[in-house]
């Protein structure tokens, strides 16, 4: 196997534009407070595609098959629809003359789709990263368990918190004021228990001893972290396949989703919509009566 040459990845122009992202205004209460009233998404990873080696593969078999012409495609896909799309022609072997070209991706698609042959879309993953989001709506989040993977701040080890205020909140004055006093009080009697905490460790409070600083300064957040409402703050980074993408979508993007979570689907599905516009091309944007938006599909369970 010839040498890894990191190089190829970085000089290679794996996407045309930038990956897409929607970035909200971060805003500050009077004492400094700082939250958020809408989630932030980022996609930061969609599948690396690279053919070349699957060329060997396909001049392997007799040339009568024509299968050596199947990358020989003048269309583009773009990575995700292009792996998946070999990873349905493989199981049937159709890389010859029966095989799809990628100018009928969509009615392709469209097939795997009404066939329910989900598993093709298993194969390419897409990493997204969410903030602007309540602990309430991670805990809903990594109950999608399959096809996902998490990674959640910690607050045992973060000093510096942000909080989200509900939309709810947001749109009237009463409940918006007391959201701000509420966020400022608690940040407040967080810097005050951890700074206490951090008094007893340094005379010597058996329970909060550690060998090491990490575990000393870790002992003190994870004891005034108590005090944090479900408001705070937790961005995460998810990475799932295209199938456990559509089955979020389905799930935490419809009229009976919690608010919060369907606005952060909804800001999901705007990105991947554009980095893997065939297999998210089934979903319809309806509004729902709260202003919100939600998605539907006639393939809910693919």
């Amino acid at each position: 196997m010839p040498e890894f040459d990191n190089r190829v990845l970085v000089e290679q122009k794996l996407y045309e534009s930038p990956l897409p992202h929607y970035n909200p205004e971060v805003f500050k209460t009077e004492n400094g407070s700082l939250y958020l009233k809408e989630p932030g998404v980022a996609v930061v990873s969609i599948p690396y595609v690279d053919f070349s080696g699957v060329q060997k593969f396909l001049d392997g078999f007799p040339p009568e098959l024509e299968f050596f012409k199947y990358l020989q495609d003048p269309t583009p896909l773009p990575p995700a629809e292009s792996l998946c799309k070999f990873a349905g022609q493989l199981c049937y072997l159709r890389f010859g003359e029966k095989r799809t070209h990628n100018k009928d991706a969509v009615k392709y698609f469209q097939n795997i789709l009404e066939q329910s042959h989900g598993s093709v879309l298993e194969h390419a993953n897409i990493s997204i990263l969410m903030w602007g989001v309540s602990r309430s709506l991670t805990h809903e989040l990594i109950r999608h368990r399959a096809g996902f993977g998490f990674s959640q701040v910690s607050q045992r080890y973060v000093e510096k918190l942000r909080f989200v205020e509900r939309p709810e909140y947001a749109e009237d004055p009463l409940l918006h004021e007391m959201f701000e006093e509420n966020i400022e009080y608690v940040e407040s009697r967080y810097n005050k228990i951890s700074k206490y905490l951090f008094e007893l460790q340094s005379s010597g409070y058996g329970i909060l001893s550690a060998e090491r600083k990490t575990d000393l300064y870790k002992k003190v957040r994870q004891t005034a972290r108590s005090v944090l409402p479900n408001e705070t703050e937790a961005p995460i980074l998810v990475t799932g396949n295209t199938r456990a993408w559509r089955h979020f979508l389905n799930m935490r993007c419809n009229e009976h989703a919690e608010i919060e979570i369907r606005r952060a689907a909804f800001q999901t599905y705007r990105c991947l919509i554009e980095v893997a516009p065939i297999l998210f091309a089934d979903f319809q944007v309806e509004h729902a009566s709260d202003g919100t938006h939600v998605l539907k599909t006639n393939y809910p369970k693919v």
